[in-house]
């Protein structure tokens, strides 16, 4: 649940968070699931969807004869329409932060819901107080640190085998004495 490093993807529709918030994703079951994988794009409506075909919430559509589409840090969303010079404001993209995110429960593919344990979800813009800020066309890489976690597995090895190793001695301790009672 830690903020991983951020990797440019020279793509319009990636965009990452840069500090503490989630993005909200309708599921097909209707309920909203959360995510901090940013890898979005256009369905054939034009919506902004997650890589899954899910939709961000709230919804954003971008016209099919849009240019130069622009995330900014707050989460506006705009973009260059022909015969216009100035960019169209297409939508707002939001956060959704918890009190415990470390009881979120996972349901795979980069996706959280809500539970008891991680508290109702705090919905806010980008920047604002306590939310993370966007950074367009990149996406955040895993936070897991290889290292630590080879160390942990080899550390949880070691464990294993001296367990293992307890067990045959009292096994043998025990088939002596059985041994010593018959005879």
């Amino acid at each position: 649940m830690s903020q991983g490093n951020l990797t440019s993807t020279e793509r319009d529709y990636d965009v990452a968070i840069r500090g503490d918030g989630y993005f909200r994703i309708r599921m097909p079951d209707g309920k909203t699931a959360y995510s901090r994988d940013g890898s979005f794009d256009l369905d054939s409506q034009g919506q902004l969807v997650t890589r899954d075909g899910y939709l961000i919430e709230p919804g954003i559509t971008v016209p099919q004869t849009a240019k130069g589409i622009t995330i900014t840090g707050a989460g506006q969303v705009q973009a260059t329409l022909p015969g216009q010079t100035a960019p169209q404001d297409l939508g707002q993209l939001q956060l959704a932060r918890f009190i415990n995110k470390t009881g979120l429960e996972s349901i795979g593919d980069n996706l959280f819901l809500e539970t008891a344990a991680s508290g109702p979800a705090v919905d806010g813009n980008p920047g604002s107080e306590g939310f993370g800020n966007l950074q367009q066309s990149h996406l955040e890489e895993a936070n897991v640190n290889a290292v630590t976690e080879l160390s942990s597995l080899i550390a949880a090895q070691r464990a294993y085998e001296m367990n293992a190793k307890v067990v045959s001695a009292a096994d043998q301790m025990l088939q002596s004495s059985n041994q010593m009672a018959r005879g």
